[in-house]
């Protein structure tokens, strides 16, 4: 597992360059846009929701003594549940959206690793593409949340609170990296095939949602380049996996 993880962070050598080199940049505008919208939108969520949500956690102290202190922990960690399921939220909704602009990234970046212009799989449309982002997206949604809210349950336990986080924030790259996968997927395998196909590799999209939650912490740039390097570190990775089981031809040496 920690050696398909520390892969899947490797597949982002070079990314920003073969991004450059296959004039890539233009299938990334709309997407960037979607993004910048929507991460600013779970900002200002979570900035104005929190002291709701901690003034709501405070009404269970029925003591006047520590009565601020305890507002104002709860205060905060209504921030982090806010902001919690607005990332889990943010990457489901932009994957989705997506969808019909990655996938062809990601079919150019086949290309340049197989030598092959034309692919002989799954024939899909736009229309396809972003109905598959959704359906894959929407079922996920569903098991992250289902996840999530016993490990925000768990931040109100001292110490425990410490290994909740860390599972939370894996828990968050596995289904970050899940998505960037399946643009790739998706021209080869059906829907259930490319879960079990994920599943049989998920250390590498846990390795590819860490740098992808990690970009999501610098303000600006980190939403500028999330999209285009974790796709593009994605493609490259499944591309091969998929060589590796023999459904793709050798590829071609890259230069």
């Amino acid at each position: 597992m920690i050696k398909n993880i520390i892969q899947g962070i490797q597949a982002y050598t070079g990314s920003l360059a073969l991004i450059s080199k296959l004039n890539l940049w233009k299938f990334f505008f709309i997407p960037i846009a979607i993004s910048i919208i929507t991460i600013i939108v779970i900002g200002f969520s979570a900035y104005g929701l929190s002291d709701n949500i901690g003034n709501y956690i405070a009404r269970v102290w029925p003591w006047e003594f520590g009565k601020e202190t305890f507002t104002s922990i709860s205060t905060f960690i209504g921030a982090i549940v806010v902001l919690a399921i607005g990332l889990i939220l943010y990457k489901h909704i932009i994957m989705a959206l997506s969808a019909p602009f990655m996938s062809p990234v990601s079919e150019k970046i086949e290309s340049y690793l197989t030598g092959i212009e034309k692919h002989k799989h799954r024939n899909t449309t736009s229309r396809e593409q972003l109905w598959r982002g959704i359906r894959i997206n929407v079922r996920n949604l569903g098991k992250e949340l289902l996840f999530t809210i016993p490990l925000l349950l768990l931040k109100f336990i001292p110490v425990i609170n410490i290994f909740s986080t860390a599972l939370l924030f894996l828990l968050q790259a596995y289904y970050a990296g899940f998505g960037n996968m399946d643009y790739t997927l998706e021209r080869h395998f059906k829907y259930r095939e490319s879960i079990r196909f994920i599943r049989k590799n998920r250390g590498v999209a846990i390795g590819n949602g860490i740098v992808f939650m990690l970009l999501l912490l610098v303000p600006v740039i980190g939403w500028i380049l999330v999209l285009p390097l974790s796709v593009t570190a994605a493609s490259l990775k499944t591309v091969k996996l998929i060589q590796q089981d023999n459904l793709l031809p050798e590829h071609k040496p890259v230069v």
